[in-house]
């Protein structure tokens, strides 16, 4: 099959291109940074330098492919974010619908159908073809993005780890933490993004009268998870992994969480947008929709993920 992955060498799109060359697929990767050709071009496949901003490129990339996996990177310097994944969604429409492919899996979200600003499932409405919307659960990776805060070094990290954690861990030495208006005790499912790659690895390569089982021509909705547990308990699995066994996970309100936001420079349009789907998670809604779909749980576990973690927070 000629598949094309979009993505670039992303935590996802590199796992999967692998995945699809080493089974013999002709492979074409998106990529909007010419320095990854080479590397793509090492994995087996070919590059397509260019943007998904540009339908253009992407109706001439998308030529005689059998199937595409399309994704919208987020873009956190956008205002609106929103509005951003609704227009990138409308571009793969556009291209897609010119091609006319009949295999189609795109990125999604585990909260596509409770954020009506974040569904961007709704755009492909009445494509055609074979539809798989991917809706993972919140992905490992996320902790890369608050290694600063599990630090918790300098004056921040300290007055952070004095009203959060008190007086008594702040002369332990015990600073650092996660924070968010979602934690603390809350039940959420994690995935790692080698357990999404492979999920969408199966759905790309499935034949498109498969997909349906009730042959209603609907598109196919498949959640993927990892690994179910409290924040806290994720807390301890990434600090022990660490040398920080203490670590919690402190949940504030949303209200909290958004003053948070707008202190950090944060656009108040995405900060808005990160609240509300944090707080859908903390609602329990999330959890709710991934149970009731009843997916098969991926391979790897928190505790692996920890590992490679580590290697990147004891990094100078």
């Amino acid at each position: 099959m000629k598949i094309i992955v979009t993505g670039s060498l992303g935590n996802i799109s590199k796992p999967l291109i692998q995945m699809l060359v080493s089974q013999g697929h002709l492979v074409t990767v998106i990529s909007s940074n010419a320095r990854n050709q080479q590397e793509i071009e090492m994995l087996g496949a070919t590059a397509a330098i260019g943007s998904i901003a540009n339908v253009n490129f992407l109706t001439r990339t998308f030529q005689r492919a059998d199937a595409v996996y399309a994704m919208i990177p987020l873009n956190y310097s956008v205002p609106d974010l929103s509005e951003y994944m609704q227009q990138m969604a409308l571009n793969y429409r556009r291209a897609l619908q010119t091609v006319g492919i009949k295999r189609i899996v795109v990125l999604s979200g585990w909260a596509a159908d409770i954020l009506s600003g974040e569904n961007i499932e709704s755009v492909f409405d009445g494509l055609g073809g074979a539809i798989t919307f991917m809706r993972p659960a919140s992905f490992y990776t996320n902790f890369y993005q608050s290694i600063q805060m599990i630090r918790g070094a300098g004056w921040m990290g300290k007055l952070l780890a004095l009203r959060y954690l008190g007086l008594g861990a702040v002369l332990a030495g015990k600073t650092g933490l996660l924070l968010g208006n979602f934690g603390g005790n809350d039940r959420t499912i994690f995935v790692s993004p080698v357990d999404i790659a492979a999920a969408v690895a199966e759905e790309l390569l499935l034949q498109p009268d498969k997909t349906n089982a009730d042959n209603s021509g609907k598109p196919t909705i498949r959640y993927v998870g990892s690994e179910e547990m409290t924040c806290n308990e994720a807390a301890r699995i990434i600090g022990t992994a660490i040398g920080k066994p203490w670590l919690k996970w402190v949940l504030v309100s949303n209200k909290q969480m958004l003053r948070m936001l707008k202190m950090a420079k944060m656009p108040r349009k995405l900060a808005e947008t990160l609240v509300e789907m944090q707080s859908a998670i903390h609602s329990g809604k999330t959890l709710e929709n991934f149970h009731r779909n009843r997916p098969r749980m991926g391979q790897v576990k928190l505790a692996d993920f920890a590992k490679e973690f580590a290697v990147v927070y004891n990094k100078k």
